[in-house]
């Protein structure tokens, strides 16, 4: 049976894309900002977030990660195209790289939940009139939950996380395309440096990351 409940209040009542209408105000409400952790780590590439990582925001993302409600893909991945149009600025050519999953969070998580939102996210941006390619040069090594991690262990484990395919190597970018790394939360930025220092190596540095949402301690300006 389909899930009757708001993704973002839990209340019983009529629902358009897995949210109330209360809830869908307050989402399209979030305007995106650039987003840093302090202290960044090395090789963090500039951060644009949706908003903090609280309240109906919050509630989403769990819903859709930890819950199995693939319908908020589709609404999550139309905020997270507004999110790379504003990292990226003026309409360009755009290559979205999600963030990988290892195979034990996958089948946790219901499937590759950012693979599905990058798929949406690209929808939407070509909808919009921006040239979007999806690529996946990223392989991720097998490593424990980041959820129960502090920040010296989050950045131990992405340290040797993420390896760049040998057929991908040097072939991520575009010429003139902005090169976006999407991931779903900012916490420590370890993932997302990580990320970036893959890429860099192998030839194509990222442009910008883009993020539904950085957790509260994090600065947002």
């Amino acid at each position: 049976m389909l899930p009757v409940e708001c993704a973002g209040c839990r209340a019983q009542v009529p629902l358009r894309q897995g949210v109330c209408v209360d809830c869908a105000a307050t989402l399209a409400a979030l305007s995106p900002a650039p987003s840093r952790p302090v202290p960044a780590p090395a090789g963090l590439p500039p951060c644009v977030a949706l908003g903090g990582y609280g309240g109906v925001l919050r509630e989403v993302l769990l819903a859709y990660k930890e819950r199995g409600r693939h319908g908020l893909a589709r609404p999550l991945g139309a905020l997270l195209a507004e999110v790379v149009a504003v990292a990226v600025g003026e309409v360009r050519p755009v290559v979205l790289v999600p963030v990988p999953d290892t195979a034990a969070a996958a089948r946790a998580r219901y499937g590759d939940h950012l693979g599905r939102l990058a798929r949406h996210t690209a929808v939407r941006l070509r909808a919009a009139g921006w040239p979007v390619v999806v690529r996946r040069p990223l392989r991720a090594s097998p490593r424990p939950d980041s959820v129960a991690l502090d920040r010296a262990g989050r950045a131990a484990v992405a340290s040797s996380a993420f390896r760049l395919r040998a057929t991908r190597r040097g072939t991520v970018g575009d010429p003139g395309a902005a090169l976006v790394v999407l991931d779903d939360i900012l916490t420590t930025g370890a993932t997302l440096a990580a990320v970036s220092r893959a890429l860099t190596a192998g030839g194509s540095p990222p442009t910008v990351a883009a993020v539904l949402a950085a957790t509260r301690r994090r600065h947002l300006s």
